[in-house]
């Protein structure tokens, strides 16, 4: 599973906020909704993310294994 958690560390170590996000960059607050409950996101949007907060990747996402993860 792909967990979003690190995103809001990020963001509060940041000077951004949900606020700025959606008003002066325009993420959309379905993606902010995505963000919180951990649905998939477009490698695109996590993209525009790593470069508003200035940062990698994993200060985004991380993968955590699951049982509920699909079997390939």
């Amino acid at each position: 599973m792909i967990c979003y958690n690190p995103f809001w560390q990020t963001l509060k170590e940041s000077k951004e906020t949900t606020y700025t996000l959606i008003n002066q960059h325009h993420i959309s607050s379905a993606t902010l909704d995505k963000l919180r409950k951990n649905k998939p996101m477009n490698t695109t949007t996590l993209n525009d993310l790593c470069i508003i907060l200035g940062c990698k990747l994993s200060d985004i996402a991380e993968y955590i294994p699951s049982n509920s993860d699909q079997t390939l």
